[in-house]
């Protein structure tokens, strides 16, 4: 039977960035994807990481910044980013931005494999 999901679960990180899981290991027990809506402030960044995941990243508002081994690009609104598990990725942002990441499978903390 199909689930309505209306509410998602906030999944806390430091920096002033939220994460709101529609569908993943915290919001609906699911292993094999997540989805989440996430709203980072202006000026946010995040450590290096080389998840053991698939990430999709599909910017709604504001820029996304993507920084990997060869360079750096922006992600703008209605543009997404694949990025494949085992490749170092960082994200930040210049501006608020929002956006969904789709990750395959689910996103766990001790699978984003984030440096210190």
């Amino acid at each position: 039977m199909p689930q309505l999901i209306t509410s998602p679960s906030r999944i806390p990180v430091p920096g002033g960035k939220t994460i709101d899981e529609y569908v993943g290991r915290v919001s609906t027990g699911t292993g094999g994807v997540s989805v989440a809506m996430m709203v980072a402030p202006a000026g946010w960044t995040e450590p290096a990481q080389t998840p053991e995941f698939d990430e999709v990243t599909l910017v709604l508002r504001g820029v996304v910044r993507v920084e990997h081994g060869d360079g750096a690009f922006d992600v703008a609104p209605g543009q997404a980013v694949l990025t494949r598990a085992g490749e170092t990725v960082r994200y930040s942002t210049a501006e608020e931005a929002a956006y969904v990441a789709i990750c395959v499978p689910a996103f766990a903390p001790e699978l984003a494999r984030r440096a210190e």
